[in-house]
């Protein structure tokens, strides 16, 4: 009885939510209630990947790859779409020249610099915002830039390569790049709340590598589940929350213990995305072949919610509306 009035609750407090559903089929951004209906949808650019708020968390920033997946041959899109969060609308974009198939990024809240990654040629761009031009470029030194993640202060940038297994830290005053080796196929990473640590998921090494952000060497590894794929954190720092690409469930890891402190059932569908709400209490995780997202209690580690989108939206990353 108890469990079932917690589940009730939580599915209540979902219900305050409003949700952004990037969907990579549809190509489009749509907005969802967390009861399950479209309120709107708004078209991006072909195939987006990734997406992240402005400071004031009125406009998203969709990386338009182009193609549906990083293995797939061909010169992608080269552009970020601006959509308007109260609105609910497509207002700009970015176009970024030859620098093409943006997928990863990632936003300095003090200065509004985007910063993106590119598949064609393997680079790092500093966006401004306002002017909507490309500000600074870096090469990352490695094979398929994926996704990156800000280091404590913006002064440094950790890209992950997909092929081959190794994480770029880049100076980003000074431009000196540091390959450090990780395990096959790194993808999703997220900073510490207190910024010592960048926690990046091995996809094909069942592993969680914990970088020190002041040495920037991997000074841990954390075993995980079959297929890391995107990681989140708590607000308090405790937990980390990753999806498990093969075995098809979100895990829960220590930070302090660095070990793995439990798992959700079965989510079906090969996971590729993970997301927290702000206030710690949901994880969000996307199942792109079945086009559900799945709503899950943090507290209790349970999926609370399935949300079936329609054919062909392929979801990726879900963010929480507050």
């Amino acid at each position: 009885m108890l469990e079932l009035l917690f589940a009730l609750v939580c599915s209540a407090a979902a219900q305050n939510y409003e949700l952004a559903i990037l969907l990579k089929g549809a190509s489009a951004l749509a907005f969802y209630s967390a009861e399950g209906k479209e309120i709107a949808r708004t078209p991006v650019r072909e195939h987006p990947h990734e997406m992240v708020f402005s400071p004031d968390r009125r406009f998203l920033y969709t990386t338009d790859n182009g193609t549906m997946r990083i293995e797939q041959p061909g010169s992608g899109g080269n552009f970020v779409s601006i959509v308007d969060v109260k609105a609910r609308q497509k207002t700009g974009e970015i176009q970024i020249g030859e620098f093409r198939r943006p997928h990863g990024i990632d936003l300095d809240p003090k200065t509004g610099l985007l910063y993106v990654t590119t598949e064609f040629p393997d680079r790092l761009l500093a966006i401004n915002t306002q002017t909507r031009k490309i500000e600074r470029v870096w090469e990352t030194k490695g094979k398929t830039a994926h996704m990156v993640t800000l280091g404590p202060g913006a002064k440094h940038a950790y890209i992950s390569h997909s092929n081959s297994a190794n994480i770029a830290v880049i100076d980003l005053a000074g431009g000196k790049v540091k390959l450090l080796a990780t395990g096959a196929r790194p993808e999703g990473s997220v900073l510490s709340a207190d910024g010592r640590y960048v926690y990046v998921v091995n996809r094909e090494a069942a592993a969680v590598d914990v970088i020190d952000t002041g040495r920037q060497e991997i000074v841990a590894r954390i075993a995980t589940g079959k297929g890391p794929v995107r990681i989140a954190r708590t607000p308090d720092d405790r937990q980390i929350i990753y999806a498990c690409m093969h075995d098809e469930v979100v895990e829960f890891a220590d930070t302090q213990a660095r070990k793995v402190i439990g798992r959700t059932g079965k989510l079906p569908g090969p996971l590729v995305s993970l997301t927290v709400s702000r206030d710690g209490k949901f994880a969000f995780a996307s199942a792109e072949e079945r086009d559900t997202v799945y709503i899950l209690s943090i507290r209790e580690r349970k999926l609370v919610k399935t949300l079936q989108l329609p054919k062909g939206s392929h979801p990726d990353p879900v963010f929480a509306i507050e």
